[in-house]
């Protein structure tokens, strides 16, 4: 059985169902997450595809992004115009719509488990949760949005405390490390396919010269 992207409503909470319906038109749908960064989808949709006419802005695709999570929901926000009767549909994860929720400025944490309990109390339907341990105190200066606050920036929860995120529909869990032993190995011919190696020498500087120039724009060598 193939495990076909699904589309639902920009209103939609749960995706057990089918919701609107299953994107079984797709010509390709990636899903690239990249680690304590960017986790999005892109999909290639035909115009005459079944249901095209009902992905719009900010509604909701759920997808497989990778081989053990259950297919995650991934929220619309770029829709380009057809190229050859193909469109190309950009979604982020759900998670990113934390970027919409405000937490106060003024809030204080002694501790990385009250400040994921800040994060949490502000999160509104999303579970900000994790095990992670450190003294250091979490302090929002100004009002921001709680997504805001995971990392990127000085204090943020990355910041103080180091892990790894793991976003898991509504859940944003963080650990001291998320990846696993799996006993894998890459083999050419096996899992690796091809190798491309580039070289380039366009940055490659082969002397240094010294210089002085003081105010009056004087150059001494």
């Amino acid at each position: 059985m193939i495990n076909y992207p699904k589309l639902f409503g920009a209103s939609a909470t749960s995706f057990v169902s089918q919701g609107l319906g299953a994107l079984s038109d797709c010509t390709k749908a990636i899903v690239t997450e990249k680690r304590n960064g960017s986790y999005e989808l892109e999909m290639q949709y035909p115009i005459s595809g079944l249901h095209f006419s009902e992905i719009a802005q900010r509604s909701i695709i759920v997808a497989k992004a990778n081989y053990y999570d259950d297919p995650q929901p991934f929220r619309v926000y770029k829709i380009t115009k057809p190229l050859n009767g193909i469109c190309t549909i950009y979604a982020q994860h759900i998670s990113y719509d934390l970027n919409g929720y405000e937490i106060a400025a003024g809030t204080t944490a002694a501790n990385a488990s009250a400040a994921l309990a800040a994060l949490d109390a502000a999160a509104g339907a999303f579970t900000v949760t994790g095990s992670l341990s450190g003294s250091a105190e979490f302090a929002v200066d100004v009002p921001s949005s709680v997504r805001s606050w995971f990392g990127g920036k000085k204090g943020s929860i990355l910041d103080l405390y180091g892990g790894e995120w793991h976003f898991d529909g509504y859940t944003c869990r963080i650990t001291t490390s998320r990846g696993a032993n799996r006993g894998v190995t890459i083999r050419y011919g096996k899992n690796l396919i091809s190798l491309t190696q580039e070289e380039k020498c366009a940055n490659l500087y082969s002397a240094v010269r010294a210089y002085y120039k003081d105010t009056d724009d004087a150059v001494t060598q």
